[in-house]
């Protein structure tokens, strides 16, 4: 997925070290220690709390599936380095800021920001968190906006049918937002009947793909399978459409284009998170896109999400385990020590 680049930081004095996590080869990563420069105007220091992994788009970075035709674009806000590697990657980031203007010392924030205990960013790029959500809840702020993104794409109507295909972490949190949407019919089609559970705690119908309901007037397809699509294509109603979500990186797919997707004149239209969806795109900044993904995280049901926790020295053997199939989490959660850095 791209994202809204921030303005370039102007050269400052270094008076901190800071450790971040690097991808420095095919399915390798390490933490390493690097200067940090102290807050200037219009600057934060931020320490952080916690830091979630997308598991989808952080395994086609860490395996280096990134296509060097996009590599550029793919570029998130707070990247270091270029793809295949080494380079600095991740956006889910939560933390406190330590240093910068009064009104914003000692908040939560959330900022698009790699996997790192400490950095310094523009105050601009930090998205305060509201009381009633928790910081290690907010670390899902960056998957709630890509699910926003995707429903100002669609515009769902009252009284829709709808699918969401792909019970993973994006595909869930979409179905979770539909929620409160007055639908006719929401499904959230799954291959793995052990996510069952997790899905009907969202409050969300579970189907396996053979006994979802056709006809859809939108289909969200967030499963990054050949078969997924696929079968998006025959449960999406004639001429209706379908968002895809999913990044596929450098792999092909397949598809029965000659099937329900010429015959029943149906469309596939890609959704973005790296600039505001057209419908909104004049009216709403990236910033209050933001603002209001992470306000809907104050529902308790989110805490689904975030299937496993580990210690921020321990990151590079959770993308080992991640890579593996050893674990198997929707959102991974890295918590950071409470350490001070000497200048």
């Amino acid at each position: 997925m791209t994202f809204p680049q921030p303005a370039p930081q102007h050269a400052q004095q270094h008076t901190q070290t800071a450790l971040a996590y690097w991808t420095v080869g095919p399915c390798q990563g390490e933490l390493r220690r690097e200067e940090l420069p102290a807050p200037s105007q219009g600057q934060a220091l931020v320490r952080a709390l916690y830091s979630g992994i997308s598991r989808g788009t952080e395994l086609v970075v860490h395996e280096a599936h990134v296509p060097a035709r996009i590599a550029k674009a793919m570029r998130a806000p707070y990247q270091t380095g270029d793809f295949p590697g080494p380079v600095k990657f991740g956006y889910l980031s939560v933390g406190v800021v330590e240093e910068g203007s009064e009104d914003w010392v000692g908040q939560n924030v959330f900022c698009l920001h790699p996997h790192q205990d400490r950095y310094v960013v523009p105050i601009e790029s930090l998205t305060r968190i509201p009381d009633g959500v928790p910081p290690r809840r907010a670390v899902l702020t960056g998957i709630a906006e890509i699910a926003l993104n995707a429903l100002w794409e669609a515009g769902p109507r009252l009284g829709d049918r709808i699918a969401v295909v792909g019970a993973g972490l994006v595909g869930g949190m979409t179905a979770a937002l539909l929620r409160s949407f007055s639908l006719e019919r929401l499904q959230l089609v799954e291959t793995d009947p052990g996510k069952r559970g997790f899905v009907e705690s969202l409050g969300v119908e579970f189907v396996l793909p053979n006994d979802a309901k056709q006809d859809c007037d939108i289909v969200f397809h967030c499963s990054a399978t050949d078969e997924g699509l696929a079968r998006s294509l025959q449960l999406v109603g004639d001429e209706g459409e379908i968002i895809e979500l999913s990044w596929y990186g450098n792999r092909a797919v397949s598809l029965p284009l000659g099937e329900d997707f010429h015959a029943r004149r149906l469309s596939i239209r890609a959704s973005q998170v790296g600039v505001v969806a057209r419908s909104r795109r004049h009216r709403r900044t990236s910033s209050e896109r933001l603002q209001l993904a992470v306000s809907l995280l104050q529902d308790p049901v989110f805490d689904a999400f975030l299937t496993g926790e580990s210690e921020f020295g321990e990151l590079p053997g959770v993308f080992d385990g991640l890579e593996n199939g050893e674990l198997d989490d929707l959102c991974h959660v890295i918590a950071y020590p409470d350490t001070e850095r000497k200048a």
